[in-house]
């Protein structure tokens, strides 16, 4: 009897480190995989069409979906220097220096960037940005039909399916 309970527990066991294996590397993936593609974006945005909306949509994506190592390192001192040159620079210098865009990433509550990292409401709350930014896209596109397709054309849509195969491949492999 003893020997069949074990032969259970172990089971259970490495069936349970295969799913935790399977969402760490969902998470990564979804974390490195969602930042580089949601910077590339934003830098398409910057050299583009400049939308304020994508790029706050971009930056909240961001929030959520950067690497943990990453935030961390952005949540602590060298986070508040780079705020702190971001606003001497915003100063002098206020169209090229969104400050507080950046400062969201250090001053935000930790309750609130927990919650949203953490859960499956930050999956799905990526997941909505997603769907606004092809929204987006989509309008972009319809209003520019004199003109054909350009580099920044196929570089958003190609970003775009990227940051949707991130997230919806976390949202898939994730457990709740």
């Amino acid at each position: 009897m003893a020997s069949s309970f074990n032969v259970y527990n172990s089971t259970s066991l490495a069936v349970a480190e295969a799913i935790e294996s399977r969402s760490s590397r969902a998470r990564a993936s979804f974390q490195w995989g969602g930042t580089i593609f949601a910077i590339f974006l934003l830098i398409l945005n910057r050299v583009g069409r400049k939308s304020s909306v994508q790029t706050t949509l971009l930056v909240f994506y961001l929030l959520t979906s950067f690497p943990t190592v990453l935030f961390k390192v952005l949540r602590g001192q060298f986070g508040y220097w780079i705020a702190f040159l971001a606003i001497a620079a915003n100063l002098f210098f206020p169209e090229a220096f969104p400050v507080s865009r950046f400062i969201l990433f250090v001053i935000s509550p930790d309750r609130l960037v927990d919650g949203l990292r953490n859960s499956i409401a930050g999956a799905i709350f990526c997941l909505l940005i997603g769907i606004s930014s092809v929204i987006m896209e989509i309008r972009e596109i319809a209003g520019n039909r004199i003109r054909e397709c350009s580099f920044l054309c196929w570089g958003y849509c190609l970003a775009i399916s990227f940051v949707f195969f991130f997230t919806i491949n976390y949202l898939c492999l994730g457990t709740w």
